[in-house]
């Protein structure tokens, strides 16, 4: 890829200070980052509502993923990668935070245009440590942790934004800031601007703080995403940056652009699949064609289970607390640094990021307060011997609830749960009591054994009520407007 458009070009083209965003001098990096003043890039990729099985890497065989499966084939395949909830909002605080959305206050289900509640502007950001080590940092894509001002990436150690504020079947909010050129439609008010619009599935798309388009062009962004992505690598290819990438989709409402309509042959779910993986695959030849490749650690996960798709072998999907519903496919490549054609089955959250990226970068996670992720650097490299870091790994509900413990093969679900019936069938009490399940051989969750195996009941309940009343120890607020 050729161009000339440098980080203060950049920057000057959508409207930002340089010194605002001034570089900072790099740092000495830790071991197993790049040398010297060539500290690794970090590019995120965060799809919304993939499931386990939507990747042909992880058994999808309607459609074809060819660029995430080169990132396979090139690197590794984790295979018990876990979000911290069954819905986006909280998910995202962890990746931002390193925590449980709980213990952020970022539990209570999804935020909404109505809401006044975001993600704290005094909790310490994987964006904000990367900006001290002297990283630019992006995101492009769905924000979802608070639309108000103070929420928004520019308070929360983003230098840019390009996305829209939560997910494509909301509306827009009240007293939004409008860009002076923002593209509206003909006949909107003084009265839409200061009230907003109860339009469902039409959102605002954003350039930093400011509307930019309304209603955003829902079957351009993925297409969109991946241009602004590109053109903020090319303009920071001396480094190091950090740019997350939340895709809208494959959120419902499916959209897709003419251009990829009917490429996959698999409808249209398949359409918009293929499109993200067009966009993957876009990014990685940018950063060859950079020559940044190899100085590049690129993630692509998903931020909870399939509303559209599907979970592949696990049970469950958005909304429950199931392996479907929280199990995401994660495919991370680092030329030179993670192996390729490796697989990882070991348990790894969505928490980790921050704490093992920033390590990365020259920095440290937080001390002055509970950070739940951990550094899985040597499970990333595939050292001998490297263990999960988790002795066990909790489940939450959509709403925040306390739902479910994993602790290596044995997970134990608390909450009643609804059996499996099939079609047509004639809904049943859901099951109360402890369930537990033999992960290593009941992927599915199939097999209730709790009766066959007390020993492993009494531990696992054991660690869910000193977890409870850890965390209850260690609550923080989220941010209010």
């Amino acid at each position: 890829m050729k161009s000339k458009l440098n980080r203060r070009g950049f920057l000057k083209m959508i409207g930002v200070s340089a010194a605002a965003v001034a570089v900072r001098p790099a740092l000495a990096a830790p071991a197993g980052a790049a040398a010297g003043n060539n500290k690794p890039n970090f590019i995120v990729i965060y799809a919304d509502d993939q499931g386990y099985g939507d990747l042909s890497c992880y058994g999808a065989t309607k459609f074809k993923t060819p660029h995430i499966d080169k990132m396979r084939a090139e690197g590794m395949k984790f295979t018990d990668f876990y979000v911290t909830a069954p819905v986006c909002s909280p998910t995202r605080s962890s990746l931002v935070t390193g925590c449980y959305p709980r213990r952020v206050g970022m539990h209570q289900h999804v935020l909404f245009p109505h809401s006044t509640r975001g993600l704290n502007p005094k909790e310490i950001t994987i964006a904000e440590l990367l900006k001290k080590q002297g990283y630019a940092t992006a995101c492009v894509g769905k924000w979802h942790l608070g639309h108000q001002k103070q929420f928004l990436p520019a308070s929360q150690g983003f230098d840019y934004y390009y996305g829209i504020p939560f997910s494509n079947d909301m509306w827009l909010p009240a007293n939004m800031t409008y860009a002076s050129d923002a593209k509206l439609p003909d006949n909107f008010t003084d009265d839409q601007r200061s009230k907003g619009e109860h339009k469902r599935s039409t959102v605002p798309l954003m350039r930093n703080e400011e509307v930019i388009e309304y209603p955003a062009n829902q079957p351009e962004l993925t297409e969109r995403y991946t241009r602004e992505v590109i053109k903020f690598i090319t303009a920071n290819k001396g480094g190091p940056f950090f740019v997350y990438l939340p895709h809208t989709m494959p959120h419902y409402p499916l959209h897709i652009s003419k251009k990829f309509k009917g490429s996959s042959g698999a409808g249209l779910f398949g359409d918009v699949i293929a499109c993200i993986d067009w966009g993957v695959g876009e990014i990685l030849k940018a950063l060859k064609d950079l020559g940044i490749d190899k100085n590049t650690l690129v993630i692509y996960t998903s931020d909870n289970g399939p509303a559209a798709g599907s979970a592949g072998p696990l049970r469950g999907k958005k909304g429950s607390t199931w392996e479907g519903g929280m199990r995401e496919p994660c495919v991370m490549r680092w030329p030179g640094k993670i192996p390729a054609k490796s697989t990882c089955s070991e348990v790894a959250t969505i928490m980790d990021l921050l704490p093992t990226l920033t390590r990365l970068a020259g920095g440290e996670a937080p001390k002055d307060r509970v950070i739940d992720g951990k550094d899985i650097f040597p499970l990333m490299t595939g050292q001998s011997g490297a263990k999960s870091p988790y002795e066990a790994f909790y489940y939450h509900t959509a709403r925040g609830e306390l739902a479910a413990v994993r602790c290596g093969k044995w997970k134990l679900h608390i909450k009643p749960v609804q059996p499996r019936r099939k079609k047509n069938q004639p809904k049943v009490k859901p099951t109360t009591g402890a369930q537990l399940f033999d992960l290593s051989t009941d992927i599915n969750e199939a097999k209730n054994v709790a009766d066959k195996n007390p020993d492993a009941v009494k531990k696992l309940t054991g660690l869910l009520k000193t977890f409870d009343e850890e965390i209850k120890a260690n609550l923080r607020p989220p941010g209010k407007a």
